[in-house]
């Protein structure tokens, strides 16, 4: 790795680990301060591998600096040592120095207690996610802003008020015991899956930074799965989807941002590595008698990634959104049903359905009814996609829906000329 891209690259992949190891040994009220040290750690980086050239182990370095800036710290400000006496624990003799544990396992531990620490239901979804996104993937404040479409202040604000949140109600950076496991895992599950939906189905234009929401998402259900109090049926079903969905993600837009419809996708761009992994966690999250929206919809993912157009393909989609509408019901499953109607049924029964949805201020529901009455009824579809193109703000949505506008005037223009 290029020297210039490798301080970046390191402070997205290490920032986190030593965060989480500081907060986890500091406890949440003193959040900020281990923010400052492994701030200052990198800026240390940045001054004296420009002057002194990359270290053999630049991560070895960053982990002594950090471990050396935190003792020296607690050295200095007996005001704080006095006020962690009590919280901080370890098992060096009082006479040695404290001993900052950056070993792997610990770094695990430690970021395990910052998920649940993190998805704590005293903030709302888009708190958690932005705060996840700080601390637990390394993101700066203008890049979490790209990837929900605002400004970096929001974003401040936003992560400020969150943690301000979890001090208020005391939250504890410790292991998740059973009985916490039992009743937050839904919540920590929930966050991890609107983290990668935020990128899967962001707006945004910068491919780079919605994948990598993607890969932390990923990342953080794995350590889930490594973990044997929270390796349940629900988090391996939760990756099985993240991994169908992934799989698929160079074929769903072209070089221009246009995304690209699931039948006109180029199969030979799916990654059939990461479709075998969904398989294998598919098939864990089936011990037990658990039934979760994750299963569901990961049987759906799954069924997407087969490319036979059969009607048992779309029979066995179109049952599974059967299952999950009941489940739990979401005006967006509705709407991504009548597509796998349309598919097992015909246009004209998905065209009943659809309709009785009425999301009318969707840009997606007109661009599939647009899609459904395309060559039963051009007028209507035109119609239907320039509804779309008004309410819409993704760019590359606007191109295709253009496109197809185009498409079908033209058709019209050829079938009302004279013979």
């Amino acid at each position: 790795m290029e020297d210039q891209t490798l301080l970046p690259h390191l402070f997205r992949t290490e920032y986190r680990n030593i965060v989480s190891v500081l907060c986890y040994l500091f406890g949440i009220q003193h959040i900020e301060i281990a923010e400052d040290l492994v701030s200052d750690t990198f800026l240390s980086a940045t001054e004296l591998w420009s002057l002194q050239g990359v270290p053999d182990n630049p991560r070895a370095w960053l982990y002594a600096v950090a471990k050396n800036k935190t003792k020296n710290y607690l050295k200095r400000n007996s005001l704080f040592e006095n006020r962690l006496s009590k919280e901080i624990t370890y098992s060096a003799d009082k006479s040695e120095e404290m001993e900052i544990d950056l070993s792997e396992k610990n770094i695990a531990d430690s970021q395990l207690a910052m998920i649940f620490t993190i998805c704590n239901p005293c903030n709302a979804p888009e708190a958690q996610i932005a705060l996840a996104l700080n601390l637990l993937c390394g993101f700066g404040g203008q890049e979490i802003a790209d990837a929900f479409l605002t400004n970096k202040e929001v974003i401040y604000k936003r992560i400020n008020r969150a943690k301000e949140k979890l001090k208020e109600a005391n939250i504890k950076i410790e292991q998740p015991t059973v009985a916490e496991i039992n009743d937050r895992l839904e919540t920590v599950l929930k966050t991890l899956y609107l983290l990668f939906s935020e990128g899967y189905y962001s707006t945004s234009q910068d491919t780079p930074l919605r994948k990598d929401l993607c890969s932390e998402a990923m990342r953080l259900t794995i350590l889930l799965i490594e973990n044997k109090a929270t390796n349940k049926p629900a988090a391996n079903a939760l990756l099985a989807l993240m991994c169908f969905h992934a799989s698929r993600f160079e074929a769903r837009t072209n070089e221009k941002g246009e995304a690209i419809l699931y039948e006109d996708q180029d199969q030979t761009l799916w990654n059939k590595e990461l479709i075998e992994t969904g398989k294998a966690y598919l098939n864990r999250a089936s011990t037990g008698d658990e039934l979760t929206k994750y299963h569901l919809e990961a049987g759906i993912a799954y069924w997407h990634t087969q490319k036979e157009d059969t009607a048992e393909k779309w029979e066995n989609i179109l049952s599974l959104y059967n299952s999950l509408l009941i489940l739990e019901y979401s005006p967006i499953a509705a709407l991504n049903r009548t597509f796998a109607l349309s598919k097992a049924h015909g246009k004209k029964v998905a065209i009943l359905e659809a309709e009785k949805l009425k999301l009318t201020d969707n840009p997606f529901y007109f661009s599939l009814l647009g899609n459904l009455y395309s060559e039963l009824d051009n007028e209507k579809a035109i119609q239907h996609f320039e509804t779309a193109l008004r309410l819409t703000n993704s760019a590359g949505d606007k191109l295709t829906l253009t496109k197809n506008i185009q498409r079908l005037k033209e058709a019209k223009a050829v079938n009302n000329k004279p013979a």
